[in-house]
């Protein structure tokens, strides 16, 4: 049976992006894998506009009575949702902006998290309707901030993440990465190392 991983990338540095090249070495460790199939989606290339009322509007109108336009703009957020409904794994690669994720990788969640399709809300709170999938976090930082105050990020994941029912999530950091050569290239390969146990596992 083949496991398939679908990898978020959200960095606007593209090549030289620090989570970019972990996400890359995500991928080529999973390519050795004959049972282990990799989608690539990312957010900078192909850049998903901020949601704006017309695209939220098209979500509340049923399937058949919606004009060309909500057809069109509802057909986003259904293709993203599909994606993630067809793969077991989502690995998001992910640069800490401004201590928190990108605004690229805010619009995705933006059309994934969607009430009524990836979670619903009941007299005990939202449940998710997103089942028997896991997440890897892949965070690239230029500073430390694992376990402290300052790592909003992380939590903010795992919450979006657990909103839809996805409540196993692994977590790699490479932190650091603009302390210093020396320290740059020992938290990649502490990270490159982790991944690879990671897809070993999976």
């Amino acid at each position: 049976m083949t496991t398939r991983a679908l990898v978020i990338t959200a960095s606007i540095l593209a090549e030289n992006g620090q989570s970019k090249g972990l996400a890359e070495h995500f991928i080529a460790q999973a390519e050795g894998r004959d049972d282990l199939a990799v989608t690539h989606r990312d957010l900078v290339a192909e850049e998903l506009p901020h949601l704006g009322l017309a695209e939220l509007g098209s979500w509340q109108v049923a399937a058949e009575e919606r004009s060309a336009e909500q057809r069109e703009l509802a057909a986003r957020s259904d293709a993203l949702i599909d994606e993630l409904r067809d793969h077991d794994v989502v690995v998001l690669a992910v640069p800490m902006y401004n201590l928190g994720i990108p605004s690229q990788l805010k619009s995705w969640f933006d059309r994934v998290m969607r009430a009524g399709e990836t979670f619903r809300y009941t007299e005990n709170g939202p449940q998710g309707l997103v089942e028997g999938k896991r997440a890897v976090i892949l965070a690239a930082r230029g500073g430390q901030y694992a376990g402290t105050e300052k790592d909003t990020q992380t939590p903010h994941l795992k919450l979006m993440l657990g909103m839809m029912g996805i409540t196993e999530v692994d977590t790699v950091f490479a932190e650091g990465l603009n302390m210093g050569e020396s320290h740059r290239e020992a938290a990649l390969k502490e990270a490159r190392q982790a991944i690879d146990g990671l897809v070993e596992r999976l």
